[in-house]
């Protein structure tokens, strides 16, 4: 089935396993999402209002290393 990262139900945990180049994007920022027990429950929503982050900015950034790495498409 593919994903599209945009997805405001996809887990973490299933963004990290799809992409994982955004490993990166969540350590830079200091969260400790990647080996989190609650990546597997947590979404983009979730971790942002935890981390008190602006969701699109970190949207954003998730979106621009999903693209360098995987060409235009955003699902997988």
């Amino acid at each position: 089935m593919l994903q599209d990262i945009d997805d405001p139900d996809l887990p973490l945990a299933e963004i990290l396993r799809a992409w994982p180049e955004t490993m990166a994007v969540f350590v830079e920022r200091g969260m400790l999402c990647v080996g989190c027990p609650i990546t597997p429950f947590h979404t983009v929503v979730d971790a942002c209002r935890e981390h008190e982050l602006d969701e699109e900015e970190l949207r954003t950034e998730l979106r621009a290393i999903v693209r360098a790495s995987n060409g235009p498409g955003l699902s997988r």
